[in-house]
């Protein structure tokens, strides 16, 4: 019962989490807004029906039934069309011309008598892009502070110079055992490290007289000691230990950056000799100064744009794996659903105490933020980088038309666009759709 409710608890925190960076991304609309003088109707988290609402000044705030999202109402988003056009609803020839002109009427009567100046399209350029760019940067915020919280009030993991495993056999990595090339076997080699009485807790003091800081120093050595007397110097239980071992050539995939294996042109695993003495290190929890704060922001501002610009390959994958045999890949697309399932394991983890398990709440809540930052940039309407967009080409028509001396041509008439924005947002109701299935048919998990 008690992980039960802990998996409950996890689940809230991040749905709560999510509902306050929905809101405060709004926020960060309605300020500029309200500032720059536009007339803000409403201020709504959520949509569909009205679950709650106050009218405080001419704004109404409110929570709908349907958390997916929020908007502010500002008055007069799209232009009326442009002298000499045809206006009236009954001109319209299509469905399409039909959504652009009830876009228009709608957009019309957001605009209050007497204050017609008071609307969005009439704002300079500059102000409507720090009107739209005002959500996605306080998302920004949001997961700088959180990852501030993460790295410098609990820490990172980071391999250590203690040894964490210490293998009790030579198993070739390249091998195609069905056991993953990690048991033992009657007749397998004796590895190095453990023949040589290294012990896990060990930590490293030296290696051939070269003193250890990073694990990497270690690896380094022992790769390039094959065959070779490996003088081992080791702290254990608060004394100083020294040890003899010889690495033994082996043969290990080669790795890149990322933590690949590196293939060859034929797509072939690439493998180099090197020495082996089978230990593994251990993982500590170290606090981080302030300046790894926004590397690691850039590094997922990286890995959220590096998904995006590859999303139908990776919708391809959920869908092979919801539909078929095949894993999901726990680095792919993730709906809310699976970050509340995720955040459900974290909490209810017996294994783990809970100060890692808030850790790790914080870190789901500072990757969704920076998610939705990154997202929000997308120049597709009806995302915020889908009228930052507008708002740049009409600035660069205006630019060239005065340098030129051309006649004013005026704001950009983006209700020209509300057929792509329902065919985006067709699309991204699908992809929701998807990702919410493949979510509970075959959820990405951390045990």
């Amino acid at each position: 019962m008690e992980s039960v409710l802990l998996y409950v608890l996890g689940i809230l925190v991040v749905v709560v989490g999510l509902a306050l960076s929905i809101g405060l991304h709004e926020v960060g609309h309605l300020l500029p807004a309200k500032l720059f003088g536009v007339r803000v109707g409403q201020y709504m988290i959520g949509f569909g029906p009205t679950l709650w609402s106050r009218r405080f000044g001419e704004t109404e705030y409110g929570l709908k039934a349907i958390p997916m999202g929020g908007y502010i109402s500002m008055a007069g988003m799209y232009p009326p069309a442009k002298d000499g056009t045809v206006s009236a609803r009954t001109a319209s020839t299509g469905f399409f011309q039909t959504l652009v002109q009830d876009a228009r009427t709608a957009s019309a009567e957001t605009v209050v008598v007497g204050q017609e100046e008071r609307v969005f399209y009439r704002l300079a350029v500059w102000k409507r892009i720090v009107i739209m760019l005002g959500g996605p940067v306080m998302n920004l915020l949001i997961g700088i502070v959180l990852y501030a919280v993460l790295l410098m009030g609990f820490g990172a993991q980071q391999v250590s110079t203690t040894i964490g495993s210490v293998s009790e056999c030579v198993v070739s990595q390249t091998s195609e055992s069905t056991d993953g090339g990690t048991e033992c076997s009657a007749g397998d080699t004796e590895a190095p490290g453990a023949a040589a009485g290294i012990l896990p807790g060990d930590k490293l003091v030296s290696l051939d007289g070269t003193t250890i800081t990073e694990w990497d120093q270690a690896t380094a050595i022992i790769r390039d000691s094959a065959g070779d007397d490996l003088t081992i110097v080791v702290e254990r239980d608060g004394e100083t230990v020294t040890l003899t071992s010889v690495p033994l050539l082996t043969e290990r995939y080669v790795y890149d950056a990322d933590g690949a294996i590196v293939e060859d042109s034929d797509g072939n695993s690439v493998t180099e000799e090197v020495g082996f003495l089978g230990i593994g290190p251990a993982y500590e929890t170290v606090k981080q100064p302030i300046t790894a704060v926004l590397p690691a922001v850039g590094d997922n501002i990286g890995r959220v744009g590096h998904m995006i610009l590859n999303l139908p390959e990776r919708l391809v994958d959920v869908v092979n794996a919801a539909f078929g045999t095949e894993e999901r890949d726990p680095n792919g697309p993730i709906s809310v659903v699976g970050v509340g399932r995720l955040a459900g394991e974290i909490s209810s983890l017996d294994t783990i105490p809970i100060v890692d398990k808030a850790s790790g709440l914080i870190g789901l809540l500072a990757s969704l933020n920076i998610a939705l930052f990154v997202f929000n940039l997308v120049p597709l309407m009806p995302l915020d980088g889908g009228h930052v967009a507008g708002a740049l080409w009409e600035g660069i028509r205006r630019f060239f038309a005065k340098l030129f001396g051309r006649k004013d041509p005026g704001p950009v008439d983006i209700a020209k666009l509300v057929p792509l924005t329902l065919v985006v947002v067709v699309l991204l109701g699908s992809m929701s759709a998807l990702l919410i299935y493949a979510d509970l048919v075959k959820p990405i998990s951390i045990l």
